[in-house]
């Protein structure tokens, strides 16, 4: 489902982790370095999270973030997380970009998030690499760029909405 590394204050090398399973019901399977974990996210919300991982218990909260690092309190300890330097990259890869996906109409969110801005009106021209809108996911904003050259269908999203991972943001013919 995608491996991501992090730089993790404190710790020797970069920290990769993958979701690799969702069971349900807030369950996760994820990989942490190698090492197989299983969480089970007990609250999610904008400012903090509650989950047991592995049957021990954790509390994080948001401290704040850059689009390069995310500072956070996770059980009373201080953690900075080095993100991803290619995220924009990564979503507009995974949003249809590039390859054969780019034959394909639909512009779909890979992240879930709350629509900070809309940069297309339907029946604009839009050319692959354009910035379709922008998402905020864990404090941080993410351009959602167009994965082909064309005109704006229908835009799905309005500043506000919130999208789930996989929603159609709008169609490009």
């Amino acid at each position: 489902m995608g491996l991501t590394e992090y730089a993790a204050e404190g710790a020797e090398g970069p920290v990769s982790a993958e979701i690799t399973g969702r069971p349900g019901g807030g369950e996760y399977e994820a990989r942490i370095n190698g090492a197989p974990r299983r969480i089970r996210v007990l609250r999610l919300d904008a400012g903090s999270a509650e989950f047991v991982m592995d049957g021990a218990y954790h509390h994080a909260r948001y401290e704040g973030a850059t689009t390069r690092e995310m500072r956070l309190v996770v059980d009373g300890v201080p953690v900075t997380l080095g993100t991803h330097s290619h995220l924009d990259g990564i979503v507009y890869k995974n949003s249809g970009g590039g390859g054969a996906a780019s034959a394909q109409t639909e512009l779909r969110s890979q992240i879930p998030g709350k629509v900070v801005s809309v940069a297309v009106s339907e029946g604009a021209a839009v050319g692959r690499g354009d910035v379709v809108c922008t998402l905020e996911s864990m404090k941080m904003q993410v351009a959602v760029k167009a994965h082909r050259d064309g005109t704006a269908g229908p835009v799905r999203v309005r500043e506000g909405d919130t999208v789930a991972k996989g929603d159609v943001i709008a169609e490009i013919t």
